[in-house]
């Protein structure tokens, strides 16, 4: 056998490897996260849920999703554990860290406009209504038979 023929399983072999080697260590990764997981810290599900652990069980987890409100888990559905500091931003908000420099952008386009465009658009309001004389005489001008379409072919 020829080296050059065998080069190219070689490489595929090699690929395959590497592929299933990082793929391995992402499972065990998130495995070890998810063992790590304690009673009161915040988690988000795979599903994009964000709650807090009350209690782990050996497949399961039970997740406080509002005040007083449970739900039962699987621990393969957690996607990630949050430190506390980020579950407190994004759940309820607290922008402690959060320090805005430059100009604030608002929600609607008002800021956008000026008076005097404003002025402008009222003077030159534009009709979009239908007139009844065009259109009276645009059907006066059609010819019967071109009515049709296409005409007649029998």
């Amino acid at each position: 056998m020829n080296i050059v023929t065998l080069l190219p399983f070689i490489v595929l072999i090699g690929a395959m490897f590497l592929m299933t080697r990082s793929a391995k260590k992402k499972q065990a990764a998130a495995a070890q996260m998810r063992n790590d997981m304690q009673p009161g810290t915040g988690v988000r599900t795979i599903g994009g849920m964000y709650a807090t652990v009350k209690e782990l069980h050996d497949d399961t987890v039970l997740l406080e999703v509002a005040p007083g409100v449970h739900a039962v888990y699987a621990k393969n559905s957690i996607g990630a554990v949050l430190d506390d500091a980020e579950y407190n931003r994004i759940v309820h908000g607290d922008d402690e860290d959060l320090k805005v420099e430059g100009s604030i952008v608002p929600d609607d386009a008002s800021s956008l406009t000026t008076d005097s465009d404003a002025d402008a658009s009222d003077d030159a309001k534009i009709d979009l209504g239908k007139k009844a004389e065009a259109d009276d005489a645009e059907v006066k001008d059609v010819d019967p038979k071109d009515a049709k379409g296409e005409g007649d072919t029998k």
